[in-house]
């Protein structure tokens, strides 16, 4: 026999609402059925059908009725405390990854991969990516990923950062960035063609001001 439960009551709006997350693609998937959930009940239908027609217990259909009735169509999207799946990774273990990614290379190599790294830290190597595409590292594309040599990274990335996104009371962040052609590294760029009252020039790795040398006269004045 059908277990009896009274109609769950559902405003115009909300039923807006519901069928909206329950139509849309992006919504998640726990949050649409849920929706589903409310709007079988709104319709009459008993907790036992309802279990059966979505393939859930019947306890979660009392619970979901239950948050709807207390909170509306914000209690479905809700996750208690203590709920959802539990980090396996802690947070020391993602700075070392990203720290040996960007600061070491492995033994007989030229960069690490998923595999490497994971068995060098111990996680696996689907791990590894994820914490890598996170971060944006891509350490095989030697053209276009730069590492950067500072041990500190992290933590000046995390505080300026930081500053944007939670700025104190009061506070005042000056920003100062480099000039365009200032600090050339490694003469990454080729030599300038020769011209008619120009000399050539190169870029320059050995000083900060004066990044661009000739060989007939030196520049070297700093803006």
């Amino acid at each position: 026999m059908e277990s009896s439960a009274s109609r769950t009551s559902v405003s115009e709006e909300q039923r807006l609402v519901l069928e909206r997350w329950v139509a849309a693609h992006g919504t998640p998937q726990s949050v649409a059925m849920r929706a589903r959930i409310v709007l079988l009940a709104a319709a009459g239908e008993s907790n036992s059908a309802i279990a059966r027609q979505l393939s859930v217990s019947r306890p979660t259909v009392i619970m979901w009725r239950a948050r709807f009735a207390a909170g509306g169509p914000a209690a479905l999207t809700e996750v208690r405390p203590g709920r959802g799946r539990k980090r396996t990774i802690s947070a020391a273990k993602v700075k070392a990854i990203v720290a040996a990614t960007t600061q070491t290379v492995p033994p007989g190599a030229t960069h690490w991969s998923c595999r490497t790294m994971a068995r060098a830290q111990g996680v696996s190597a689907a791990t590894v990516q994820r914490i890598w595409d996170a971060h944006g590292l891509q350490p095989h594309r030697t053209r276009a990923f730069k590492l950067s040599n500072d041990p500190l990274f992290s933590e000046k990335l995390t505080d300026v950062v930081g500053l944007y996104l939670n700025p104190p009371e009061k506070a005042l962040v000056l920003c100062v960035d480099e000039k365009s052609q200032i600090q050339a590294l490694d003469r990454t760029q080729p030599s300038l063609p020769m011209k008619r009252g120009r000399a050539t020039a190169t870029r320059s790795s050995s000083s900060s001001c004066a990044p661009w040398t000739a060989s007939s006269q030196a520049i070297s004045s700093c803006t």
